[in-house]
This record gives structure tokens, C-alpha cells and sequence, in this order.
């Protein structure tokens, strides 16, 4: 219990839920576009750009960020949900964005590159600061708080 109250604990602003908003909308869209457009950002991407197993890591890879996409823009297990993300935005940097600047030159592909580091950087910030007062995770601190 102590563990689940100090993942839940958080002190930052209200505003903090702009930073959510922003990084788990962009990751639950993006999951949901891995299913609509398969062949360009789903199965088909995945393969172009050497993944294995592009039939099952694609589909998993949807599923992971729209779950914790929804999960962050709730506040819910929001430090626990930034972990995955932060996975999965360093292997698209890793496979996708550093190919392309080495290839292009990083002024070339600032553009491609600027999505991709705001979402890494904006979940590192959750992780460091957590959801904030509006949030699951707010919520459930104070139950649990009171629950002593």
C-alpha cells in the first residue's frame, strides 16, 4: 500500500493535466491509427522499418499506446503508464527519427523529429512529477490517505 501511495502521490499544478492531455491524446490517436491504417503507420511501417514479427508487434504496440494513452490523459497509474509509452517512443526514435537524421541531416528532419521528442520529453516530465491534483491518481491518493 505504501508503494501504490507513493505512485499515486503528486504536488504540481492543475495545469499538469495540459502536459497529459497533450501526450496521451497523441498516443491513443496514434494506437487507433495503427488499426485504421495498417499498411502505412501499423503492420505495414513496422515492416518496412525491420521490426519483427510486424503481424504481432504492430497490433501490441496499437494496443499498448491507446491503453496507456487513455490512461495518462485520466491520471490514472499515470508514472506506472508512462514507462511503456517510454518505450515505445524511444524504439520509433531509435528505428525511424535517428535513420532519418543521419541520412538527411538533423535541420532536414527537425520537422519529423519535433512529435516524437515532445512526447518523450512530456512523459519523462509525468514520471518526474506525476498527474497532478486533477486526476485518478489524485483521487485515489486521498482515499487512500484517509483510509489510514
Amino acid at each position: 500500500m505504501v508503494a501504490f501511495r507513493r505512485l499515486t502521490r503528486s504536488s504540481p499544478p492543475a495545469t499538469t493535466i495540459l502536459i497529459r492531455i497533450l501526450a496521451g491524446a497523441v498516443f491513443f490517436s496514434e494506437g487507433i491509427k495503427k488499426f485504421l491504417f495498417s499498411d502505412a503507420l501499423g503492420v505495414g511501417r513496422f515492416a518496412k522499418v525491420s521490426i519483427p514479427e510486424p503481424l504481432i508487434v504492430a497490433p501490441f504496440v496499437g494496443v499498448v499506446e491507446i491503453a496507456f494513452g487513455a490512461f495518462i490523459m485520466l491520471g490514472f497509474l499515470t508514472r506506472l503508464s508512462a514507462f511503456p509509452l517510454l518505450m515505445d517512443i524511444s524504439v520509433a526514435i531509435a528505428t525511424t527519427k535517428v535513420p532519418m537524421m543521419l541520412d538527411k541531416g538533423f535541420w532536414a528532419s527537425a520537422h519529423e523529429v519535433r512529435t516524437d521528442v515532445s512526447m518523450l520529453l512530456g512523459l519523462i516530465f509525468l514520471l518526474i512529477v506525476g498527474s497532478g491534483p486533477w486526476s485518478v491518481d489524485a483521487r485515489l491518493f486521498r482515499y487512500l490517505s484517509q483510509r489510514k
